[in-house]
């Protein structure tokens, strides 16, 4: 990096950090630190829920999962406009008339405190896993770049990110999200339109979606019904639904984002604004990554983008075997070029047999292509099984390190920061919150509500905490296929038992605490059998079931079984006709 690089990056992150706690300082009560002073209009809600759920994960991950696999992952996110809908109908001017400071206030109400608390415990748990990614996701990034250990960036980045969080609450989150959006949004559109101008001048925009096309990638929907695909269209409208519906209803890293806007309709029109935008972000996104997969069609690109695998392969026994692949992928690349410049010319004519045997070519090539970089990663495995093999989130900062101009090198670095802070500033907020509110205060104040300052100086000590906790937890963290899917993995384990409790609250009335709170354990355990037996110890591509599945199996064994429960405990309590 240069030093416009090392201005660019530094004066951006100095900026936010130092205008979020210049402009909340000084919160007084919990309202202020806890809800903003429910001063936020739709569009700062809106831009909020957007930041907190695009974290640097997304901008790290997305385009190398679609450089992979494609464009697949889009679905992922089509029951989110639905669930947008059903949390404006249901939950928003539920949250808003009980004037609750955080999701499971309601629950106490409803069932009682032993049930609240169950479901903050497994917020806490999931949620704070995820804090830890969400460190761990740039510290990667810059380990790469700086060639700094990963401890000393997971310590710097979630220092950075819980000051100004610890500082001005959730004020100070939603007023650095619109700033960090900005610069997110402006630097992929920068990408964009730098890879396009990289690629050769008889490839336009639209030869290149030919050539993405003619390699599968393009292949958005799948209709299929077989339940251990990960990604198709019935499962974003099903697992995804029921995921989104838990993730927006019951999480208080999003919950507390609207919870702040200046009344039910401010907080309804933020959620849509999120639900008409984000797919069509996401879309781009993964286009970014099908873009940057064209590029190496006609460029030179690394065996495996992981340069830490690289270099352990290279300093052990394998380090034959490993230029062995090298120089077979280089031939494959002369290759690939050939077979695109192929389809390319077939297109020009507009011969359908050319087209469609330049198109075998390249399934061809590429076929060859995977191949030998499944070989390469066995190799890096034999040489360092402590290195991960798996590169997907390495693909995007390669093209950023190694072709973009100076100075847009630090705007992008920037943008995937700037993903991180917004994201795990909102995670460590409500983690704060929960934890003061849910489970401090209503354990602890036996004599009497105490003044507002200490529950404002309990959230901040406990934001604190959490801040430390999840610089632990990025310090241990290994990439899981790609974290992307990690961070929606450990959400679907548990968001379906939430989501669960919270419609059964909503919608069945004679439902009890006591069996509530028996089936919501009970189907934890069962949740957690089902993704170790039918996902996790299975091989890559024969898992049973898809993990968005999950969201929707956990939300039906709560709900059935708390029925079950409650309906077998009135029949005991039934008078006999006898007696």
């Amino acid at each position: 990096m240069e030093a416009i690089d090392w201005s660019i990056l530094i004066g951006t992150l100095t900026f936010i950090v130092g205008y979020g706690v210049w402009k909340t300082k000084g919160s007084k009560n919990v309202k202020d630190y806890v809800l903003g002073g429910k001063e936020a209009n739709w569009a700062t809600v809106g831009l909020s829920v957007m930041a907190t759920q695009a974290s640097a994960i997304t901008f790290l991950s997305t385009p190398g999962q679609a450089f992979h696999d494609g464009m697949g992952f889009v679905q992922f996110y089509f029951g989110l406009p639905l669930a947008m809908v059903i949390i404006c109908i249901v939950f928003v001017p539920l949250y808003h008339r009980l004037k609750v400071y955080t999701a499971y206030e309601f629950l106490e109400t409803r069932f009682d405190v032993k049930t609240r608390t169950l479901a903050a415990l497994l917020f806490l748990i999931q949620r704070g896993l995820a804090a830890g990614i969400t460190i761990y996701a740039p510290s990667i990034i810059l380990s790469a770049v700086l060639g700094w250990d990963l401890l000393t960036l997971n310590i710097i980045i979630g220092t950075i990110v819980t000051i100004y969080t610890v500082s001005g609450g959730t004020k100070a989150v939603n007023v650095t999200q619109k700033q960090q959006m900005f610069i997110i949004m402006l630097g992929m559109f920068v990408a964009f339109f730098y890879i396009l101008g990289y690629l050769p001048e008889d490839i336009t925009f639209s030869k290149a979606l030919k050539v993405a096309g003619a390699s599968g990638k393009l292949d958005i929907l799948d209709f299929s019904f077989d339940t251990s695909k990960r990604y198709t269209f019935w499962n974003g409208i099903t697992g995804g639904l029921f995921l989104f519906l838990a993730y927006f209803g019951t999480d208080q890293s999003q919950v507390q984002r609207y919870l702040s806007g200046k009344s039910v309709r401010e907080s309804q029109l933020g959620l849509i604004f999120n639900g008409i935008l984000k797919i069509p972000m996401q879309f781009f996104i993964l286009l970014l990554g099908v873009l940057v997969f064209v590029f190496y069609q006609y460029n030179p690109s690394p065996l495996n983008f992981n340069p830490a695998a690289t270099t352990a392969v290279y300093n052990s026994k394998y380090a034959q075997d490993y230029k062995l692949l090298e120089q077979a992928h280089d031939e494959l690349a002369i290759e690939k070029k050939i077979a695109q410049d192929e389809f390319s010319a077939a297109l020009d004519i507009k011969e359908y047999d050319a087209t469609m045997e330049a198109k075998q070519h390249i399934i061809s090539v590429n076929a060859k292509d995977k191949k030998n970089r499944a070989a390469a990663r066995e190799v890096i495995s034999e040489a360092a099984p402590t290195i991960e093999t798996n590169d997907k989130d390495y693909v995007f900062i390669h093209f950023i390190l190694n072709y973009l101009p100076k100075g847009l090198i630090g705007l992008l670095l920037a943008v995937i920061l700037s993903a991180a802070m917004s994201s795990t500033a909102s995670e460590l907020n409500a983690l704060g919150t929960i934890t003061a509110l849910d489970i401090f205060k209503r354990h602890t104040e036996k004599n009497g509500e105490k003044p507002q300052e200490y529950y404002v100086a309990a959230s901040k000590w406990f934001t604190l905490i959490w801040g430390v906790i999840a610089i632990c937890i990025a310090c241990v963290s290994n990439l899981f296929d790609n974290l992307i899917q990690l961070v929606n993995i450990i959400g679907s384990i548990f968001y379906g038992n939430v989501l669960g409790i919270f419609l059964l609250a909503f919608f069945v009335k004679f439902v009890k605490g006591n069996a509530v709170f028996i089936g919501a354990i009970i189907t934890q355990f069962l949740v957690i059998a089902t993704y170790y037996f039918f996902i996790y110890i299975m091989p890559e591509g024969e898992e049973k079931i898809s993990y968005l599945l999950l969201n929707l199996i956990g939300c039906l064994l709560v709900m059935g079984i708390s029925i079950f429960l409650q309906l077998f405990d009135n029949i005991l309590k039934t008078p006999s006709l006898e007696a």
